[in-house]
């Protein structure tokens, strides 16, 4: 999410600073610019860069009133930042960069400014942009950086809990160094953060020094694709991805090009309509084809998630009925590291998301995602824990194990284990519909596992959830399995032309839920590995 309307003053003190003394104070090329009307939502304004550059400062403003303009930079082989909505300069230079920005060779030729039209109201819409080319640079980095690194902090196969929504100070609106995030995430007994900040990699080569200082909190390198129609996340990204949408791409382009690096996309706040506080949060583009997952809580049920959570929710299953696999996850959205949060703002962990993984690593976590093996607690780590396990087991199916196979008429079994959930009611979701009310179970233990035996389609696949209520209000979510009778899942692979349950199902379904305890053994902590008893395998 990017707040246009915060402007971190410390940084934009110290990097006018850093650039008080530097020369020369008089811009090398000055550009007055009408925005062009109509048209894509960006567009070039072209400079030149002679031979023998050490450094570029770009400054730049909107002189229309009203008007919000974000801005970054190309050089002629690409990508060299995305500021946004920042007001600092961007500082270019082979050893350094100021942040969102990247350093590196500084290539003779045309360089571009590239102007966003984030809101365009007034009369007569300018851009003024100056450029000061340097001989020498000015700017000290004071940030280590090494090439981006995949470690693996752990090998054993367990759910781990993280935050797939986090930003540092490389999103221009956003505060927090990295360290500060990892310390934030472990004192919330995390396992892991994704770094998401906007549209830039500045931040990948950021993450390996401080990874090497933290080995029990597992940085996953992101990026939040900011567009004016839509947010996405992307996970286990390695460089920068175009999003000059309607000039250069397109958000299936975008899409592919972030499955090229090996990384997975998620849709954000589909439903966060805040206007001009967050331009171009909810969701507007048509859905890609091949999206990964949906963002259903953003930030934790009790700050905001009252307000759009269901709105979020109800996205998701509309994607899921048109056929998607997408997997339920959960962010914060944290731009501030836990501290000084502005309105409706949530902390690192709130909420929650879980992955079953075989190991702490960003490829073993993107596998977790890939087969729904993900539980998202809306408000935090305090959140009840649901495992859903079935009989028979999971299978694979068009490259991901989230399907259960059975004979058409027949039933398979769904097991809900519940742990920290006393108090609270379970409840078994059937193609985005909670079954009868008979269906719907009051959790009166701490650690108690709910059976429901669920009829398995003569055609397509139903797909099935858990969620937990407390007070009437979701705030434990499963991904899904299918049932299907074949290994063709049928048109859409969602089974949404069936409606809701029929009534010999739901019948079915009220008279096999069986709750049984287990034996005591202590509350599923975060990151505790269980042993399904019907499986030899963990789930």
């Amino acid at each position: 999410m990017a707040l246009h309307r915060h402007r971190p003053v410390a940084l934009i003190i110290a990097l006018w600073a850093s650039t008080v003394d530097a020369q020369p104070e008089t811009p090398t090329v000055v550009v007055d610019e009408a925005v062009p009307a109509g048209g894509p939502d960006f567009f070039l304004v072209p400079f030149d860069v002679p031979a023998g550059t050490a450094e570029i400062e770009v400054r730049h403003q909107s002189l229309g009133d009203g008007d919000i303009l974000d801005f970054g930079v190309e050089d002629p082989d690409g990508f060299r930042g995305w500021g946004g909505g920042n007001t600092e300069p961007a500082i270019v230079g082979v050893g350094a960069a100021s942040r969102s920005y990247l350093p590196g060779p500084m290539p003779a030729g045309t360089w571009y400014v590239v102007v966003g039209k984030a809101k365009v109201v007034s009369a007569a819409p300018r851009s003024h942009i100056e450029v000061f080319l340097r001989q020498s640079p000015t700017l000290q980095d004071a940030t280590a950086r090494a090439p981006l690194q995949a470690p693996t902090l752990s090998t054993t196969a367990r759910f781990y809990a993280g935050d797939l929504h986090v930003h540092s100070a490389d999103s221009g609106d956003a505060r927090p160094p990295l360290q500060e995030i990892v310390d934030f995430a472990r004192s919330r007994g995390l396992d892991f953060v994704v770094i998401t900040d906007h549209n830039t990699s500045s931040q990948l080569e950021r993450l390996t020094p401080v990874q090497a200082a933290n080995d029990d909190v597992l940085l996953v390198p992101g990026m939040e694709f900011t567009t004016y129609g839509g947010h996405m996340n992307a996970f286990g990204v390695s460089g920068p991805v175009d999003h000059k949408l309607g000039l250069t791409t397109t958000i299936d382009d975008a899409v592919a090009a972030f499955a090229a690096q090996g990384a997975m996309v998620s849709i954000n706040h589909p439903s966060l309509d805040l206007g001009d506080v967050c331009i171009g949060c909810a969701w507007t583009h048509a859905v890609p084809s091949s999206i990964d997952a949906v963002e259903v809580a953003t930030g934790g049920t009790d700050q905001a998630g009252f307000i759009f959570g269901q709105g979020a929710r109800d996205f998701w299953d509309t994607v899921l009925d048109d056929g998607s696999h997408a997997a339920p996850v959960g962010g914060s959205d944290d731009h501030r590291a836990g501290v000084d949060l502005e309105a409706f703002g949530s902390p690192i962990g709130d909420p929650t998301t879980l992955i079953f993984a075989n190991g702490l690593s960003t490829p073993d976590l993107l596998v977790g995602l890939r087969d729904n093996r993900t539980v998202v607690k809306l408000q935090g780590p305090g959140d009840p824990m649901v495992e859903l396990s079935t009989t028979p087991a999971r299978a694979e199916h068009e490259g991901r194990v989230d399907t259960v196979f059975g004979a058409a008429g027949d039933t398979v079994q769904l097991s809900a284990r519940i742990v920290g959930g006393a108090g609270n009611t379970l409840r078994f979701v059937a193609d985005g519909r909670p079954g009868a009310a008979a269906t719907d179970i009051a959790v009166d233990s701490d650690d108690v596992t709910v059976d429901q035996a669920v009829p398995v389609p003569a055609q397509g696949a139903t797909r099935w959830r858990v969620e937990v209520l407390k007070d009437g209000v979701v705030r434990t979510i499963t991904g899904h399995v299918w049932v299907s009778a074949s290994d063709d899942v049928g048109a859409g692979g969602c089974g949404c032309d069936l409606g809701a349950p029929s009534g010999a199902a739901t019948s079915l379904l009220a008279l096999s839920a069986l709750v049984r305890r287990r034996w005591r053994r202590g509350p599923l902590a975060v990151g505790q590995a269980y042993r399904c008893p019907h499986s030899p395998t963990i789930w």
